[in-house]
C-alpha cells in the first residue's frame, strides 16, 4: 500500500502520538493521587494502591495478545475500538463512588490499552515513506518518555485542586479526539487479516502467569516479599505458568505470542537493551520524587517540577535525530546515551546530599534529556530492523510487552533496594549515637542546652539519621544503576547493520 503523504500523514502523527501519550500518562498519573481518592472512597492506602496494581496487571496481559488480535481484526479496528474502550474505562474510572467500581474500571481500562502503544507504533511505521520512517519513530518516541514525568506532575494538581475524577475524565476528549483523526486517516488502510484457531492454552497460562507476576512486583514490598505466604504462592504460579507458556508457544501452530521473533539477532538484542535500560530509567523516575519528598519535603507538585527538564531536550532533537540519525550507525547514537545515562547517576550520587538544593536535582535531569534523545528511536530501529513487514504489529506488541513489564521489575526492584539499604545504614549509624562517643554527647549536650528534651534530642537524631540512610542508600542505587548502562554497552555492538525498518537502505551503519 502506498504510504500517506501531505497533511494527512500529519493529522495520522498526531493521532497516534496523542493516543500514545494518553495511554503512557494514565500508567503513572494515579500514583500520586492515592491517598486522596482512597480518603474519598473509605478505604485504606493500602487498599487503594489496587488502583494501579489492576491496572498495570491487566494490562501486562493484554500487550502480548495485540499481534494475534491484530491478525485477526484488522490493525486499524482495533486500535479505534481499543482507543474508543479506553475512553468509556476512563468515564466509568471518574464517576466511580466505591472502590470496587474503580479497581473494576481500571481492569477494563488496563485490558483495553494493551493494544493502543503497539499497534500505535506498527500504524506509524506501515503508513509512513520509508525514508522517513525515522523521524516517525522519533516523534513516537518522544510521547513516551516525556509522558511518564508529566503524569505525576498533572496527577498532583489535579488531586490538589480538583475532584480525583479529572484524572481520568481528560482522556475522554483526548481519546475522541484520537478515534475522530484516525478513522479520518485510516478507515481505507486496514491491514490483511486471517482467522486462525484461538490458542487458548497458552492464552489461559499468559493470564495466570504474567497476572501473578505482576501482582507479586506489586504487593511484594508491602508483603515483605518472600517472607509472605502470598508472595511464595504467587511466585510458584507464575514460574510454572510461564515455563509452561514458553514450552507450549514454541511448538504450538498457532501461538498467541511469537517467540519465533527472538530468532532475529536485533530483535533479540534491542529487546534485551531497551528493557534493562527502561527497568532502569522507571526505577530513577520512581525513586528520585520519593526521596525528594521524604527526605527534603518536596510536594508531589515540586517533585514533579524537578524531574520534568528531562523532557526539554528531547522536545527539542527528536526532529534532528529523526532527520539526521539513519546518517549514522545507529549503535553509536545508543553508545552515546548509555554514556550520558551513566554519566547522569554518577552525577546524582556524588551531588544528592543533606544541603542539596533544587538547581543540584534539575541539572542532572536536563543533561540526561541528551540520553532520552537518543535512546528510543535507535533501540527501537534496531530492535524491529530484521523483522518481516507482516510480523511488525507482533514484534512491537512483544518488544513493548517486556518493556512495561521491565519497568514494572524496575519499579519493585528499587523501592525494595531503597528501604533495605536504609534500614542497614540506620542500624551502622544509630550505633555511633551513644554515651561513648564525644561528638554525641557534645550534640545532646548543646541541643538541650536550646531548651529541648533528651527524647526530643533522640527522635530529631533518629529522623536526621534516617534521612542521611536514605541519601546514603539512593546514591547506591545510582552507582549501581550507571555500572549497568556501561555494561550494557557491549551489547548493543552485537546488533547487525542495516537498520531497516520494512524495507529502504538509510540506516546502514555498515557503509
Amino acid at each position: 500500500m502506498k504510504p500517506l503523504e501531505g497533511a494527512k500523514l500529519g493529522w495520522m502523527t498526531l493521532a497516534l502520538a496523542l493516543a500514545t501519550f494518553m495511554q503512557v500518562l494514565d500508567s503513572t498519573i494515579a500514583n500520586v493521587a492515592i491517598p486522596t481518592i482512597s480518603g474519598d472512597l473509605g478505604s485504606s492506602i493500602s487498599q487503594g494502591t489496587w488502583v494501579i496494581t489492576s491496572f498495570g496487571v491487566a494490562n501486562a496481559i493484554s500487550i502480548p495478545l495485540t499481534g494475534w488480535l491484530a491478525k485477526r481484526v484488522g490493525e486499524v479496528r482495533l486500535f479505534m475500538g481499543a482507543t474508543t474502550l479506553f475512553v468509556v474505562a476512563s468515564w466509568l474510572c471518574g464517576m466511580s463512588h466505591s472502590l470496587e467500581m474503580l479497581i473494576f474500571s481500571r481492569v477494563i481500562q488496563g485490558l483495553v490499552a494493551g493494544p493502543i502503544m503497539p499497534l500505535s507504533q506498527s500504524l506509524l511505521l506501515n503508513n509512513y515513506p520509508p525514508l522517513k520512517r525515522s523521524m516517525a519513530l522519533a516523534l513516537w518516541s518522544m510521547t513516551v518518555t516525556v509522558a511518564p514525568i508529566f503524569g505525576p506532575i498533572l496527577g498532583g494538581w489535579i488531586s490538589d485542586n480538583y475532584h480525583w475524577g479529572w484524572i481520568f475524565y481528560i482522556n475522554v476528549p483526548v481519546g475522541i479526539a484520537v478515534v475522530m483523526i484516525t478513522w479520518a486517516t485510516l478507515k481505507d488502510r486496514e491491514t490483511p487479516t486471517e482467522i486462525k484457531p484461538i490458542d487458548t492454552v497458552g492464552l489461559a497460562l499468559l493470564v495466570v502467569g504474567i497476572g501473578c507476576f505482576q501482582m507479586l512486583l506489586d504487593r511484594g514490598k508491602e508483603l515483605d516479599w518472600f517472607s509472605s505466604t502470598e508472595i511464595i504462592v504467587l511466585a510458584i504460579i507464575a514460574v510454572v505458568a510461564i515455563t509452561f507458556l514458553i514450552i507450549w508457544e514454541l511448538t504450538d501452530d498457532n501461538p498467541i505470542v511469537d517467540l519465533s521473533l527472538f530468532k532475529s539477532r536485533n530483535f533479540t538484542i534491542g529487546c534485551l537493551c531497551i528493557s534493562l535500560a527502561f527497568m532502569l530509567y522507571i526505577g530513577s523516575i520512581v525513586l528520585q520524587p520519593q526521596l525528594l519528598q521524604v527526605v527534603y519535603g518536596y510536594t508531589a507538585t515540586w517533585a514533579g517540577l524537578a524531574a520534568a527538564p528531562i523532557g526539554l531536550i528531547p522536545l527539542l532533537l527528536a526532529p534532528v535525530i529523526g532527520k539526521y540519525g539513519p546518517k549514522i550507525d545507529l549503535r553509536r547514537l545508543v553508545t552515546f546515551s548509555f554514556i550520558v545515562f551513566a554519566g547522569c547517576f554518577y552525577w546524582r550520587a556524588y551531588t544528592f546530599e543533606p544541603s542539596m538544593g533544587f538547581a543540584a536535582v534539575a541539572w542532572p535531569q536536563f543533561i540526561q534529556g541528551f540520553a532520552i534523545a537518543c535512546f528510543f528511536m535507535p533501540l527501537t530501529t534496531i530492535t524491529l530492523s530484521d523483522v518481516e513487514p507482516s510480523k511488525l504489529a507482533a514484534a512491537s506488541s512483544l518488544s513493548n510487552f517486556l518493556r512495561t513489564l521491565a519497568g514494572s521489575v524496575g519499579t519493585s526492584i528499587t523501592t525494595t533496594m531503597w528501604s533495605s539499604r536504609e534500614a542497614l545504614h540506620h542500624t551502622h549509624l544509630t550505633e555511633a549515637v551513644n554515651s561513648y562517643n564525644p561528638l554525641s554527647q557534645q550534640t545532646y549536650d548543646s541541643m538541650e542546652k536550646m531548651g529541648m528534651s533528651p527524647e526530643q534530642v533522640s527522635a530529631y537524631l533518629s529522623q536526621q539519621i534516617t534521612n542521611q540512610g536514605l541519601i546514603i542508600s539512593a546514591n547506591e542505587i545510582f552507582w549501581i544503576f550507571g555500572g549497568i548502562f556501561l555494561f550494557l554497552l557491549i551489547f548493543i555492538w552485537f546488533a547487525k547493520p542495516p537498520f531497516v525498518i520494512g524495507g529502504g537502505r538509510h540506516g546502514d551503519g555498515a557503509h
